[in-house]
């Protein structure tokens, strides 16, 4: 029986420290932790409020067409303030769904109305990947079993 993974399952393991920013600080400081984390998006938070998300889409995209400097322009200036999410008790189908739907890489996870984790499009990948070549590998285990010759009886 094959269990359905979800993003509880997903993130356990994984270090659960939670980047963010504030939509105060600067572009540049957001680019900065980006790149010391070595992640593609931060969640923007007042406090323990979740009010946008920052990516690497975000900052391409939005500095020069405003024409001003990273250095000046504040994350509040260019974050996406409409954030989609899930919860951790929703599926990793739920997960591909949703981030190809709305064509984003990045969703925060929130339990209880708090901000628990981030999962990126990535992560979602990895986890159908191993999936699947699980399934595969038992597959052909099953059929090997099956297929491997009887020896012969012998009177």
């Amino acid at each position: 029986m094959e269990t359905v993974r979800t993003v509880r399952d997903l993130l356990r393991g994984r270090e659960l420290q939670l980047y963010t920013i504030s939509p105060q600080d600067t572009v540049f400081d957001a680019l900065q932790e980006m790149a010391r984390r070595n992640v593609g998006a931060l969640p923007v938070m007042e406090g323990d409020n979740l009010v946008g998300i920052f990516s690497e889409r975000d900052y391409a995209r939005k500095v020069i067409l405003h024409g001003r400097s990273s250095k000046e322009m504040a994350v509040s200036e260019i974050m996406s303030t409409r954030v989609a999410y899930v919860r951790p008790n929703q599926t990793i189908d739920d997960c591909m769904a949703l981030m190809t739907r709305l064509r984003i890489r990045h969703l925060p996870v929130i339990d209880e109305d708090k901000v628990t984790g981030m999962v990126s499009m990535r992560d979602v990948v990895e986890d159908i990947i191993t999936e699947k070549d699980f399934i595969i590998e038992q597959l052909v285990n099953y059929i090997q079993t099956e297929r491997s010759p009887v020896p012969p009886v012998r009177p």
